[in-house]
């Protein structure tokens, strides 16, 4: 059996993590999400008082458990490298991705941080490029590497373009 090269693990390639702040964040967001059709399914069975409608509340249970356990490695597999001439932005545990975003291709660079975010202390970076298909993100950063990252980012874009 012949070993096929991993393209999503590239040799040599010092990738960054973003921040584990980011797996509270989703999780609260989840479990903001999850609470209202697990107290309906509740009340619900409750007052009907049918033993099928305990089904509800189990399944939405079993999917909060199953975000608990899943959310912490998809924010472990989020990782960014920079290289010389592009971006690489990794994802994903069981549907991995990889974007290589060429710094001359980049139109702008923006820092966003909705409430919980900011809460939790994190906050993503989103590179638009000339293709809507394209546009890739890092969540999960702290504001300060955000901020650095962005203006990085801009810089090498602007002396890309310039054909520096």
């Amino acid at each position: 059996m012949t070993q096929h090269p991993d393209v999503f693990d590239l040799p040599g390639m010092a990738w960054q993590r973003v921040s584990p702040r980011l797996t509270t964040v989703r999780l609260i967001s989840a479990g903001i999400t999850l609470a209202l059709p697990l107290a309906g399914g509740v009340v619900l069975a409750v007052l009907v008082g049918s033993p099928w409608l305990w089904l509800v509340p189990t399944a939405v249970a079993a999917l909060a458990v199953w975000t608990a356990v899943v959310v912490p490695r998809q924010v472990r597999a989020i990782g960014y490298a920079e290289r010389d001439d592009d971006l690489l932005i990794r994802s994903g545990v069981l549907f991995r991705s990889l974007v290589v975003v060429p710094y001359g291709r980049m139109q702008f660079v923006d820092v966003q941080a909705g409430p919980l975010d900011r809460w939790g202390g994190v906050a993503k970076v989103q590179l638009h490029t000339a293709s809507p298909s394209s546009d890739a993100v890092i969540p999960g950063l702290p504001p300060e590497e955000a901020a650095r990252l962005r203006d990085r980012l801009a810089a090498r874009g602007e002396a890309q373009l310039a054909g520096l």
